[in-house]
């Protein structure tokens, strides 16, 4: 009866678990992300790069700076940034809601200015995926609101796409300072 199963297509609980393996065994690593919504984008950044999520509290506004900084908090006796994530694409200031919240992450920096950690402004946050990394798409250059140099790729989560984004990029401290002091660079 065995071989009229095997016959069938349906295979051997052997073959069914040694197919198992051949398929992780071709799979990369697995990557943890958090997703998360931005204006009627739905993004996700790695999960090592976030350090805590925070409801929005108190900010402290800062004069003279760009939209996208809504101004500072304190974390534990640290002045944290808060950087609005729908103004920094451009898609205007976050409307806070009860979902919003405050994502602290950290970003790699740059030369000057080395490591920045940061609280990023976003809508709502949902879950942490876990995700092929070989199945991280790379990002189209046309049909998506946010610039290129912001994305690290495409995710498929349930048969819709989520940017990968790409928090070196978005956080640069130098992209960063030459919008705060107007030049057009970043």
């Amino acid at each position: 009866m065995s071989t009229a199963t095997g016959a069938m297509g349906q295979g051997a609980p052997a073959d069914l678990v040694r197919g198992a393996m051949a398929a992780q065994a071709k799979a990369g690593p697995m990557q943890q992300l958090l997703r998360m919504a931005v204006g009627r984008e739905t993004l996700v950044v790695p999960i090592e790069t976030v350090r805590e999520i925070l409801e929005v509290g108190r900010l402290t506004p800062l004069p003279q700076t760009p939209d996208f900084v809504r101004g500072v908090m304190n974390l534990r006796g640290a002045v944290v940034p808060v950087i609005d994530l729908n103004a920094r694409f451009g898609f205007g200031r976050t409307e806070l809601g009860r979902r919003s919240a405050i994502i602290v992450v950290e970003a790699k920096g740059d030369d000057e200015h080395g490591r920045l950690i940061a609280g990023v402004l976003v809508d709502a946050v949902f879950e942490v995926l876990e995700v092929d990394s070989q199945r991280i798409e790379p990002a189209p250059t046309l049909g998506v609101a946010i610039a290129a140099d912001f994305l690290a790729g495409m995710v498929n989560v349930r048969g819709s796409y989520a940017a990968l984004l790409n928090l070196d990029q978005v956080l640069s401290p130098a992209a960063l300072a030459a919008l705060m002091s107007g030049s057009p660079s970043a």
